[in-house]
């Protein structure tokens, strides 16, 4: 499971997610990639479920970029505790994700299977996501 080796906070406050993705927006390492829609929290458990889904459908070609990481800690508190008491102990961590944030991508490996792939990756998360393909420089500079 993904989560960062150490922090310099324990806990964090859950914050904002407005706007778009400023950064990471693009495809820039794999041929397609799985962009999301929507914003929202992924956790670690979804980014290993996805990953294991695309390199299964891969069948040992190609190579996979995650391009998200899960460095938010997120707290709950135990069932049936009393209000007060401070805030809850840290249960898993979550990856924050913003609209056009492109959080897989995929490389080496035909354009069916690829999209094949990147489609049982979308199953996984709780936001809409869809998959893009990498603009062609050779196209541009023609």
């Amino acid at each position: 499971m993904l989560m960062p080796k150490r922090v310099k906070w324990r806990k964090q406050m859950r914050g904002r997610m407005r706007g778009k993705a400023l950064r990471g927006a693009e495809v820039s390492f794999g041929e397609f990639g799985l962009q999301a829609l929507e914003p929202g929290w992924v956790t670690a458990r979804q980014i290993e479920a996805a990953r294991r889904a695309i390199v299964r459908e891969m069948k040992r070609r190609g190579k996979v970029w995650i391009r998200i990481f899960p460095s938010k800690p997120y707290t709950q508190k135990a069932a049936e505790t009393r209000m007060g008491s401070g805030k809850g102990n840290v249960e898993y961590w979550v990856a924050v994700v913003k609209p056009g944030r492109v959080m897989f991508e995929v490389g080496g490996l035909p354009a069916d299977v690829a999209i094949e792939a990147l489609k049982l990756a979308q199953y996984k998360f709780a936001i809409k996501t869809k998959i893009v393909a990498r603009h062609d420089l050779a196209g541009e500079q023609a």
